[in-house]
């Protein structure tokens, strides 16, 4: 039977989010002059926080303002390259990297299952070793170019489960022929870790671990 070991990745993986800091890192490498954009960058924050737009649509603005209208994936991929090296040196949980090898020594296959765009989840994943990615996908123009919208569902919550299940059937893989282990943080992964064999409650906030002592789940803490 194959064995999966499924991680989130923000703040169950990272100690903390990756999406603002990317932008402010892109913005940085690419065009400092986007910093002064920050402030609207917020102002959408604060329109999600308010209900007035999605997470999705969120991701497209502050792409956007931070990033820009389109770029080169060769650009975007140097930019991501030197993002997760930053990531790998201030931003795991020591006890995280331990527990992907460790997972990885008893025979289970890592996977990385984030909300966070595959364009650099896939960079911070290489620092792991995991080859496997299932994340929010952002669209491309005729000549590749990456844009601020996205491809597909924003891997999100119920959304995040599906990606898992449509990448599993390009793999071939019924769900009765694996077992599952899924490690998150916050109680928005509630539909996967309901649907994993082995569920983890990791660094949880506060509904996830009330949800956890319900469900008999796992609750694990790691440390930097």
């Amino acid at each position: 039977m194959r064995r999966l070991a499924i991680y989130d990745m923000d703040k169950t993986i990272t100690q903390r989010a990756t999406w603002i800091p990317f932008l402010i890192h892109a913005a940085k490498t690419r065009a400092p002059w986007r910093l002064a954009l920050l402030p609207l960058a917020g102002l959408a924050s604060v329109a999600y926080l308010g209900k007035a737009i999605d997470r999705a649509r969120l991701k497209e603005i502050t792409h956007r303002l931070m990033i820009g209208r389109a770029i080169p994936p060769a650009e975007l991929m140097a930019v991501a390259e030197t993002f997760a090296d930053d990531m790998a040196a201030t931003n795991m949980f020591a006890d995280a990297r331990a527990r992907v090898e460790a997972d990885r020594a008893a025979g289970w296959e890592p996977v990385l299952a984030t909300a966070s765009h595959g364009y650099y989840a896939e960079a911070i994943a290489a620092r792991l070793h995991i080859g496997t990615v299932i994340a929010t996908a952002a669209r491309r123009d005729a000549d590749g170019n990456v844009l601020a919208g996205l491809e597909g569902e924003n891997c999100y919550g119920p959304a995040k489960l599906r990606l898992i299940e449509a990448w599993m059937a390009r793999e071939g893989l019924a769900r009765g022929d694996i077992r599952v282990r899924f490690y998150s943080d916050h109680v928005s992964d509630a539909p996967v870790l309901e649907w994993a064999d082995e569920p983890f409650a990791v660094n949880a906030h506060g509904p996830l671990r009330k949800l956890a002592a319900v469900r008999g789940w796992t609750v694990l803490d790691w440390e930097g």
